[in-house]
């Protein structure tokens, strides 16, 4: 083991491996490993600029027993940061501390290991590399000591009734519905980002943590170390970037359906919507407006004049917004040029086929500038220059057909090696351009992040899922844990995705709950593929005549009077609590929040609130209690200490206890923080 000192890092050699522990912000370091002799220069999600802080590497020796009797001496390291304290011991092994209590610590079994009563002959080390036959990149697993009583959050959106995620298995891949941002807060106050995009696995077990990288050139985590959760995020996102200031006009209700098919359609709706005295902020026209995958333009036939209903939607201060999806299609005008420059995603073997949803298509490859520029040209030209405000950019993951990535590459290299951050390549073709426009904000709707995504202008909604109240529970630990992994612009389609029949009752009632949850989170926004499909068919390829599904009305008097008059009213409070909810995107904006945060978020010190995951606060000031069950009109509430003011009575409640408050189908129930 040899050790040096290089600025504000130190620097260690051993066994063929190098590595980097160097200060990244507040009581923070970044630590690297590579085995190739260099590392590769990639910042990842590590993309702001953080102040500089002092730090104090100390290179000494410690006393080692050989075996027989004897002590001998070998190297040892620190460095601290602030709060946070790295130690490098002989072989190679990190552990931290956090204002001088151990807070985490790499797993070593190995024989000349000192670390553990467990047997040193098991020969597991920290750090396993193993080389990829015929590449560079290497496999690596990368352990750590687990901590009993440990709890651990964050890490993106997985559908699943966990909101602590201590002893869950996660896979480190994006799909639909599932999101991974490798960022986790842990109640020892700390948090721990992997800063490294490639498909793997996280096993945050009894015995050790476990992180897999299936394809890697280095090792690359940063720790931060705080008193809370409120200040870890601060720290993250100091690193990993801001969230731009969210529109005020985009604040109020999003109307989307699975699919307004003609621009007759979209407009009917927009003056239905006029007429009920409703203001909409935008409305959303989906997939298959275009004429094949990849063409990126209106088919003339449904939309004759694009411009034209963009300014009359204008004209009622409605916003629009047009999906966009990464698939180009063989049939598609743009697929040959793309495909011979080398602009879409490429297959190991077999013929070049990547999605496989009505058409036999091929998904850009956004690690390529010249395909980033491409793509931006023709929606460019085809609808931004036409007045649209914003983009869908759909199966963003992307979408593949088979999620077989070694089967995948981009022109940066191998899917295996980068394919998490492929969403947040995708969302930079039209930020990045967008940005330069003078327009305002950039707010596009994805399907998928990653870690720094904030920064990008995403708001990222938690993919197709059913409509029952169990994925309704899960998209609350999933929305919890995205503003714990730093992405606060998070939704969902209110009352689940995939609906098989509007008119049953259980189904309306679910929808209600659901609204009443959306108005108490980042962005209210109606959409689903609501069913029965038999609605009649404008041409072959829609659902009735063809393959397209068109859904049932979407709008908030589709569902009978009663419930028109419940989100009606629902409507009007979101409205009424305009200026709070800028306040709390303020808040995301200066320092990371989320607007919807775990209860342990705004009471850390309060051990209840750090178990608690069917309840949340919607900023510092609300309580909210989602309905997560079918007919269930009474819920018990946990209530931190202080006043607590139910808003649908006024009753006033005592905190630091809970208590039983009636629910019915006009009311979720919701406590004014006093």
């Amino acid at each position: 083991m040899r050790f040096e000192k290089a600025d504000n890092a130190l620097v260690f050699y051993h066994g063929g491996e190098m590595g980097r522990i160097e200060a990244w912000g507040k009581d923070s370091f970044r630590v690297r490993a590579t085995k190739l002799g260099k590392f590769s220069g990639k910042e990842w999600a590590l993309t702001e600029k953080v102040p500089e802080t002092a730090v104090q590497i100390d290179l000494g020796e410690e006393d080692h027993w050989v075996g027989d009797g004897t002590v001998d001496k070998r190297p040892i390291a620190s460095i601290v940061n602030g709060r946070l304290k790295a130690v490098v011991n002989f072989a190679g092994v990190i552990s931290f501390y956090r204002d001088g209590r151990l807070i985490l610590r790499e797993y070593y079994r190995a024989y000349d290991g000192t670390l553990s009563r467990e047997s040193r002959c098991l020969k597991v080390v920290n750090r396993e590399w193993k080389g990829i036959f015929g590449g560079s990149e290497y496999s690596l697993k990368l352990k750590f000591e687990s901590n009993d009583g440990e709890k651990l959050f964050g890490m993106g959106q997985y559908q699943q009734p966990y909101m602590d995620l201590k002893g869950c298995t996660l896979e480190l891949a994006q799909r639909n519905s599932q999101i991974s941002v490798p960022f986790a807060v842990s109640s020892l106050g700390y948090g721990f980002l992997w800063n490294n995009p490639a498909v793997g696995q996280v096993t945050f077990g009894k015995n050790y943590t476990e992180w897999i990288a299936r394809s890697t050139r280095e090792m690359d985590y940063w720790i931060t170390a705080a008193d809370g959760p409120k200040q870890i995020l601060e720290n993250y996102t100091q690193a990993t970037g801001h969230a731009d200031m969210f529109p005020e006009e985009l604040m109020g209700l999003w109307q989307c359906k699975l699919r307004y098919r003609t621009q007759e359609e979209v407009l009917e709706v927009a003056h239905r919507y006029q007429e009920e005295g409703i203001k909409i902020d935008q409305i959303v026209i989906d997939f298959f407006h275009w004429t094949v995958q990849g063409d990126w333009k209106f088919d003339k036939t449904y939309w004759p004049d694009p411009k034209a209903m963009v300014d009359e939607l204008h004209s009622m201060g409605i916003r629009v917004i047009v999906s966009v999806w990464p698939s180009v299609d063989r049939k598609s005008e743009n697929f040959g040029p793309m495909m011979e420059k080398g602009l879409l995603i490429r297959t190991e073997r077999g013929a070049a086929q990547t999605y496989d949803y009505q058409g036999d298509c091929v998904e850009i490859d956004p690690f390529n500038p010249e395909a980033r520029k491409y793509v931006w040209e023709v929606c460019k030209r085809n609808y931004y220059d036409y007045g649209f405000d914003a983009f869908w950019l759909d199966n963003s993951e992307p979408d593949y057909g088979v999620y077989d990535f070694e089967n995948y590459r981009y022109c940066d290299g191998p899917a295996l090696a980068l394919s998490n951050i492929y969403p947040q390549m995708y969302s930079r073709v039209f930020y990045d351009e967008m940005s330069k426009t003078g327009r305002g904000a950039v707010v596009n709707l994805l399907r998928s992040a990653w870690a720094g995504s904030q920064k990008y202008g995403n708001v990222v909604w938690s993919g197709d899922i059913p409509s029952t109240f169990e994925a309704f529970a899960d998209q609350l630990q999933g929305g919890l844990n995205m503003g714990l992994a730093g992405i606060p612009w998070w939704t969902t389609d209110v009352g689940g995705f995939m609906t098989d029949d509007v008119n049953d009752p259980d189904f309306r009632q679910l929808l209600i709950r659901w609204y009443q949850f959306a108005v108490y989170s980042a962005v209210l926004r109606m959409h689903g593929d609501r069913g029965p499909y038999n609605i009649p068919a404008l041409d072959d390829r829609d659902w009735g005549g063809g393959y397209l599904h068109t859904g049932q009305p979407n709008e908030l008097w589709s569902y009978g009077e009663e419930n028109y008059r419940i989100m009606r009213k629902y409507y009007d409070l979101r409205i009424s609590m305009h200026d709070y909810i800028r306040s709390l995107y303020e808040e995301a904006h200066s320092n990371g929040s989320p607007l919807i945060r775990a209860m342990f978020y705004e009471f850390p010190e309060d051990e209840k609130c750090w178990e608690l995951q069917d309840q949340y606060m919607f900023g510092a000031k609300y309580l909210v209690a989602p309905i997560l069950h079918l007919n269930e009109f009474a819920r018990e509430v946990y209530l931190p200490k202080g006043q607590w003011r139910l808003t649908s009575t006024g009753e006033i409640y005592q905190g630091s206890a809970t208590v039983r408050v009636d629910a019915p189908i006009e009311y979720m129930p919701v406590f004014e923080r006093i």
